[in-house]
């Protein structure tokens, strides 16, 4: 005989776990973020007392969750440490969002530790900092996933060995499906680039990418494998001491993506170097599909002289 189970109970068996909020810091439920990244579930939100957090890395392998720095933020200090032989936070295969948090001291054996690896899914980073890593925030190839990066800051890269496997990259994105960057700062490099994509997609806007007098970055800002780039109002100088005199380079190692087109609109792009860079490097091209408008130029680069771009830009 079937008994009937009352409909209360089936109503609350139907309904989802509510989601909750894990606070991470003195006195808190968690004394440790590595803690709440095993303890949260999908849909969760991760609060972590401002202050910081050495040797305290984390593998985030929920389908969504938020994680968020309180007050002045969360800092977390590698120290030594890392998660996988990575970063001080990898993550995975999830829609996360990481809010008001600062990653400092990334360091692994192959070189390319990071403040957070990103290795698929979807990830939006706001209003955190990147600082002395090998890699502010490196990416993984899967090319479904999604980043967007806001109001963030990458700076000082670690200076260890420059060259082969290891050139420090303060945002570097591979072949994923779309990277969105806005409003953010980008300065100090050292060898590597400020900002490196690979993706079907890029969104660069409204970004300061100015490696100041002092900075000793490659490029300011690379799409080595082409795609649909789109590079609106900001700002990008290199500095005196630039380890390469091309501020924008498109297309070095050749196409990867069907679709491949450049959108310089509104910038500001200024070469620093006394003898003179060069602005804009393209290589897989068609001059069809690149349209340069209404930036303003500072200082004595050029543009790659096969796509007579100075008619079309406005110098001050």
């Amino acid at each position: 005989m079937l008994r009937s189970i009352p409909f209360a109970l089936c109503v609350a068996c139907a309904l989802p776990a509510v989601a909750a909020t894990l606070r991470v810091g003195p006195g808190e439920t968690y004394a440790r973020v590595a803690d709440a990244a095993r303890a949260a579930r999908d849909g969760d939100t991760v609060e972590i007392a401002a202050g910081e957090y050495r040797r305290d890395v984390a593998v985030w392998t929920q389908k969504r969750l938020t994680i968020r720095g309180l007050g002045s933020g969360a800092v977390l200090i590698a120290d030594g440490a890392d998660a996988e032989s990575k970063a001080i936070w990898v993550i995975r295969n999830g829609d996360f969002a990481v809010e008001n948090v600062e990653f400092r001291g990334a360091r692994v054996p192959d070189l390319n530790g990071a403040g957070i690896r990103f290795e698929g899914g979807r990830l939006r980073v706001r209003n955190s900092r990147f600082f002395d890593n090998e890699m502010g925030i490196l990416t993984g190839n899967d090319e479904t996933s999604q980043i967007v990066v806001e109001g963030s800051e990458f700076a000082a890269p670690a200076r260890q060995r420059c060259g082969g496997d290891s050139i420090p990259h303060l945002l570097y994105v591979g072949r994923i499906a779309r990277a969105e960057i806005v409003g953010s700062h980008f300065h100090d490099g050292w060898c590597g680039h400020l900002l490196k994509s690979r993706a079907a997609e890029t969104v660069v806007r409204d970004n300061r990418l100015d490696d100041g007098d002092k900075g000793e970055a490659s490029y300011e800002l690379e799409f080595p494998n082409g795609g649909v780039a789109r590079v609106v109002g900001n700002t990008i100088a290199q500095s005196p001491l630039t380890q390469n005199p091309i501020l924008i380079r498109y297309g070095a190692e050749g196409a990867h993506w069907r679709r491949n087109s450049l959108l310089l609109e509104r910038n500001t792009l200024i070469d620093r170097r006394p003898r003179g860079g060069v602005f804009l490097a393209l290589s897989i091209l068609a001059p069809k599909d690149v349209v340069a408008r209404d930036n303003k130029l500072v200082g004595n680069g050029s543009f790659d002289p096969a796509y007579r771009l100075e008619s079309r830009l406005h110098q001050p």
